[in-house]
C-alpha cells in the first residue's frame, strides 16, 4: 500500500509540474452517465461544476482513460459540521490521459477495485449515481467537476474550476471536445 501511495504522489507531482498535456485529436471522451435518461443545466449554484440528474444506480464512467487519484468509499458528511471535504460523499476522481482531473461525487456505490493508482480506460465504470454527502435527501445525481491536478484530497479545486456543460454536450453527441486549453487558462489564472 505504501508503494502505491508513493506512486500516486509521484504521478501527481509530475502531473502538477507538467500541467495539462497539449490537446490531441486522438483522445476519446465519453459522456460520464451513459445509457440513462439524464438532464443537467449549464450552471451550478456557487462554483463551476454540473449536477447530472439521473436515476439511482445509473453508471458513472470514466470520461477518458487515466489514473484514479482520489476515492472516497465512506459517506462522512454531516449537516452539523458541513465540512467541504465531506460534501461529495462517495466519490472518484481521475487524472485523465490529457492531464485534466475529472471528478464525480454523490455516488451510491464505487465499483469494486477502483482505488488510487489504478489505470482505467474511457468508459470504464467507476461507480453509480446516488445522493450521498451533502446531496442526502435530494434526487439522485452525479456532481461532475473538471479541474487541473493538485495534491490528492484538495477538495476545493477537485470539485470543479471550469463549467463542464459544453464538454458534456459534445461528449453526449459523440464529439471529443477537449477541456485542456480551458484548464490551462484556469490554472494560470489561479497562479496569479
Amino acid at each position: 500500500m505504501r508503494r502505491c501511495q508513493r506512486l500516486i504522489i509521484l504521478l501527481n507531482v509530475f502531473a502538477f509540474l507538467m500541467g495539462p498535456m497539449p490537446a490531441r485529436a486522438e483522445y476519446t471522451y465519453q459522456f460520464p452517465v451513459p445509457d440513462c435518461k439524464v438532464s443537467y443545466s449549464k450552471y451550478h449554484h456557487d462554483y463551476p461544476a454540473t449536477d447530472i440528474q439521473a436515476k439511482l444506480g445509473c453508471p458513472f464512467v470514466a470520461p477518458i482513460g487515466g489514473i484514479v487519484q482520489d476515492v472516497n468509499l465512506k459517506d462522512r458528511w454531516s449537516g452539523k459540521t458541513n465540512l467541504g471535504k465531506d460534501r461529495g460523499g462517495l466519490s472518484v476522481s481521475i487524472i485523465g490521459d490529457d492531464g485534466v482531473r475529472y471528478y464525480g461525487s454523490h455516488l451510491s456505490k464505487v465499483e469494486p477495485g477502483i482505488e488510487p493508482g489504478i489505470r482505467v480506460e474511457a468508459g470504464a465504470k467507476l461507480g453509480e449515481v446516488g445522493s450521498t454527502g451533502s446531496a442526502r435527501g435530494t434526487k439522485p445525481h452525479l456532481h461532475f467537476g473538471i479541474s487541473y491536478p493538485t495534491s490528492p484530497g484538495d477538495w476545493e479545486i477537485r470539485r470543479g474550476v471550469i463549467w463542464p456543460w459544453k464538454y458534456l454536450d459534445a461528449w453526449r453527441a459523440g464529439k471529443s471536445l477537449s477541456p485542456v486549453k480551458q484548464i490551462e487558462n484556469a490554472k494560470k489564472k489561479a497562479a496569479k
